[in-house]
């Protein structure tokens, strides 16, 4: 067996909605493929909303990505398109007179993937986020080709969420290869049985159910998930 091509990983990360926790699971991800001794790094292709802190302009998710990451690349590299109101992108496109291509994301995933053992890119809302009048987050996930990981926001509603999110993914061909129940209302009922009704419905495996965290770190979350689970996770022969 090639040992570099069996530590190879890359995934994409999607979720049931937005701020349900993708960045949360994607450093989590990170820290995991960091702690075995490999080269890893996160990629947010699309971020909006920042801050300017010395001098730069700074998205948390994708601080909190880099912080996880081992890697490093410029700014434009880890987020080709970075747009300062926290709106839906394509409007944030709209406003600054630019329009969103997927070649340039594209040619910053190669990039990422030519120097890195493994690639964690975290997608940008749900699953079908529009990018322009001609291209969504669905598109880019399809032209990356990569498998993707499932973040469920528990809260009411979810299961729908995940349902349709799950058939969004197949009708773009591409595998669902693990999913990650993450905690948004503390205070839901009954989500034990919200959790079992969805592995159920789901051929993927749970990869596990992340609480609602005292100090939402990547190593916190990491602790309640079992990434080896995922097809292709490095050292397993899945």
């Amino acid at each position: 067996m090639n040992t570099a091509a069996a530590n190879r990983f890359s995934c994409f990360v999607t979720g049931t909605d937005t701020e349900i926790g993708k960045t949360l699971i994607s450093s989590a991800m990170l820290h995991a493929l960091t702690r075995q001794g490999l080269r890893a790094a996160g990629m947010k292709p699309v971020a909006a909303g920042v801050e300017e802190r010395d001098g730069a302009w700074h998205n948390d998710d994708v601080d909190r990505l880099n912080a996880a990451s081992n890697v490093g690349f410029e700014p434009d590299v880890i987020t080709p398109y970075l747009w300062r109101e926290p709106i839906a992108p394509h409007i944030a496109a709209g406003l600054a007179g630019v329009q969103m291509f997927s070649s340039r994301i594209l040619q910053a995933y190669a990039q990422m993937e030519k120097a890195c053992d493994a690639v964690v890119v975290e997608g940008v809302g749900g699953f079908c986020v529009p990018l322009s009048d001609y291209f969504d987050t669905a598109d880019l996930a399809r032209e990356l080709g990569l498998p993707v990981v499932m973040v469920v926001g528990m809260r009411l509603g979810c299961i729908n969420h995940a349902l349709l999110t799950v058939q969004a993914i197949a009708a773009q061909g591409l595998e669902l290869a693990g999913w990650v129940a993450n905690t948004v209302d503390p205070h839901m009922p009954h989500v034990q049985a919200n959790i079992d009704a969805l592995r159920r419905r789901l051929s993927a495996p749970m990869l596990g159910h992340v609480p609602r965290l005292d100090s939402a770190t990547s190593e916190a979350a990491a602790s309640h998930i079992d990434f080896t689970l995922l097809p292709g996770w490095p050292g397993t022969h899945r």
